[in-house]
């Protein structure tokens, strides 16, 4: 990490020198986080939700992510790199994990103040929740994020139809081939965005989702966010679900939410409960606290998930205790 870090920032060296009468910015953050995590009832010891991320026994570890970035006046990139457990989850679908400390690495182009292009990989724009703990407010992450796409590889257009609406649309490599093409199939992406509440569509190679993400501040404490998804495919399984974000702020520094989340399968076992039979669904309530301190933030978060099937070793249901921490920089 030390050499990437060094890399990094001679490069932007170069760049300032070469580009002395440009007005530029360059910037270094991310996140560092960890947690420890245990089940309540139901299951053995190391059973845990089938949705992506903190779901290791005990203490554990989460990821480093480091992300670089360049914005000129007209052009910019971006280099967003991950290494620990949740970031090899992130990046599962790397090639013969090459790139699998990459998580984001693109090229952009302001063509106008209405039109930016562009470049490289970035990650979905369809969902509520990221990969990144900084951006989300739960530590464990819903069923729909885990099993919709984490990231793409191509060219977007991000285009400002008026001041409170904009489109995107994009042309990528198929779902989650973040080094290159492998197949020669091409994925095409739409987003129609209105006062911070979007329209999502993907097809890719006969499979279509459409997404709807949004939120809603019902007072200047309680925020309400709202994702619902449904996927669909000649080959592929299907899925469709819904989930509510209620969250209130108590101070300036602790906020309490509730992620209530249904999932179903459709067309046969998509993997994400587990339980080997068809139609499978389930219900998933996740309280959560966020404590900051700083630059810090505690989450304690208690998770209860129950199946219309067996799908904890033995059990429908599981519930479990997580507390994670979350530093910022």
């Amino acid at each position: 990490m030390k050499k990437i870090i060094f890399t990094l920032l001679l490069a932007s060296s170069f760049l300032a020198n070469a580009q002395e009468n440009e007005e530029k910015t360059f910037t270094l953050s991310g996140s560092v986080d960890t947690y420890f995590r245990g089940n309540i009832s139901g299951g053995n010891y190391d059973t845990a939700p089938g949705s992506s991320f903190a779901n290791q026994p005990g203490f554990a570890l989460g990821m480093i992510n480091l992300i670089a970035g360049y914005e000129g006046e007209k052009v910019g990139f971006v280099a967003d790199m991950v290494y620990g457990p949740r970031g090899a989850d992130a990046v599962f679908n790397s090639v013969g994990n090459s790139s699998s400390i990459v998580n984001q690495l693109y090229a952009y182009w302001n063509v106008s103040d209405k039109v930016t292009l562009t470049i490289g990989n970035f990650n979905t724009f369809l969902g509520y929740e990221v990969i990144s703990p900084t951006a989300n407010f739960n530590y464990s992450t819903s069923y729909l994020f885990s099993y919709g796409p984490f990231s793409h590889t191509g060219i977007k257009a991000d285009i400002a139809l008026s001041e409170n609406t904009s489109l995107m649309l994009a042309v990528m490599n198929p779902t989650d081939a973040t080094e290159y093409n492998p197949n020669g199939s091409y994925a095409f992406g739409a987003q129609l965005g209105f006062s911070g509440q979007f329209i999502n569509f993907l097809y890719d190679q006969g499979a279509y989702e459409v997404d709807f993400t949004g939120g809603f501040d019902v007072s200047d404490t309680f925020f309400l966010g709202v994702n619902a998804a449904y996927f669909s495919g000649d080959e592929a399984p299907g899925f469709y679900g819904a989930v509510l974000y209620p969250q209130i702020a108590t101070s300036e520094n602790f906020k309490i939410g509730l992620r209530a989340e249904f999932f179903q399968e459709t067309d046969g076992d998509f993997g994400a409960i587990g339980t080997g039979v068809a139609e499978s669904s389930v219900f998933a309530t996740t309280l959560t606290g966020n404590y900051k301190i700083g630059a810090l933030t505690i989450i304690p978060e208690l998770r209860l998930d129950a199946a219309s099937e067996t799908a904890f070793v033995g059990d429908k249901s599981l519930s479990s205790f997580a507390l994670a921490a979350v530093y910022a920089f």
